[in-house]
């Protein structure tokens, strides 16, 4: 049976404690902060990154150069026969297809390869387990590849913001939304499905985007991925960005909503967090592939 290394990135919110934990490697994702650059749960901490967010530093993300990524790859085929490399979502980063094209370099065609199935935070690390669970049963990284691919849109996360600050500032609304959204005191929901982060609904207080975030997964499950069974078809999840006492807060409501689930719930991509800022909560499902079962 072939030897298969797992690599993801910390979008998937993997540490680099628990990738150790799980026998998997995380490649630490690069961010640029007033031009001096930092590595995720490397140098830069979740604290630190909101701390300096909040300061109003200035802040860019960034992928890994293909040195490091080559680099990796090399020092695990002399340990293993074959990588499965699972980046975050090519619709929010170049690093996907960075690797994918890296991959297909003479020396790694073949033995490396980059799953294009479009998951991030939560979603990034159930395929993670996924790769792991198939590379047990005997699965060569190819399949594992095709498998994880065939099954990419059977993913939903769904995120409230705190603030259309962090929107306005990278230029993905126009001020004067920004401002009229503010004094509406509206909390956007948005959406990752398959490639894109879009909007979805618009909350006028957070108790009400929580219920539409709760909703749109029950529609998920039951339109989408099976609907509710005994056997609970499908991996519940959540995310948040710095404040984990209201994350927590918010849990006890999505137990209560899907009784006898459990759910897996770590801090949301850093990548993705630059972006929609602190006090974002969110909510996500995977269907559950065969394997489980």
């Amino acid at each position: 049976m072939s030897r298969i290394a797992v690599i993801t990135d910390s979008n998937s919110g993997i540490t680099q404690a628990q990738a150790k934990e799980l026998s998997v490697f995380v490649i630490p994702m690069p961010f640029m902060i007033n031009e001096e650059t930092y590595f995720e749960d490397i140098n830069l901490t979740q604290e630190e990154f909101y701390k300096r967010l909040e300061e109003g530093a200035d802040i860019s993300t960034s992928q890994p150069s293909p040195e490091e990524v080559m680099n990796l790859w090399k020092e695990k085929l002399a340990e293993y026969d074959e990588i499965v490399h699972i980046p975050m979502s090519s619709g929010l980063s170049g690093s996907c297809q960075s690797a994918m094209m890296l991959a297909g370099e003479s020396k790694f065609e073949g033995k490396v390869h980059v799953v294009n199935n479009q998951r991030i935070s939560v979603t990034q690390r159930q395929s993670v387990l996924d790769a792991l669970k198939m590379a047990e049963n005997g699965m060569t990284g190819a399949e594992i590849k095709e498998a994880l691919e065939a099954d990419k849109f059977n993913s939903s996360i769904y995120i409230m913001l705190d603030t259309l600050y962090y929107l306005k500032k990278g230029g993905r609304i126009t001020p004067a939304a920004a401002a009229l959204g503010t004094l509406l005191r509206l909390k956007p929901v948005l959406q990752i499905q398959g490639e894109k982060l879009d909007a979805f609904a618009k909350a006028r207080t957070s108790s009400q985007g929580k219920s539409i975030m709760i909703n749109a997964i029950k529609n998920d499950i039951n339109n989408r991925f099976g609907g509710f069974t005994e056997e609970k078809g499908i991996w519940l999840q959540m995310a948040y960005t710095g404040d984990r006492e209201a994350a927590e807060e918010f849990k006890a409501e999505v137990m209560e909503a899907f009784p006898g689930y459990e759910i897996q719930m770590d801090p949301l991509s850093l990548s993705v967090a630059c972006h929609i800022g602190p006090g974002a909560l969110a909510v996500a499902c995977c269907k559950k592939m065969d394997i489980w079962k």
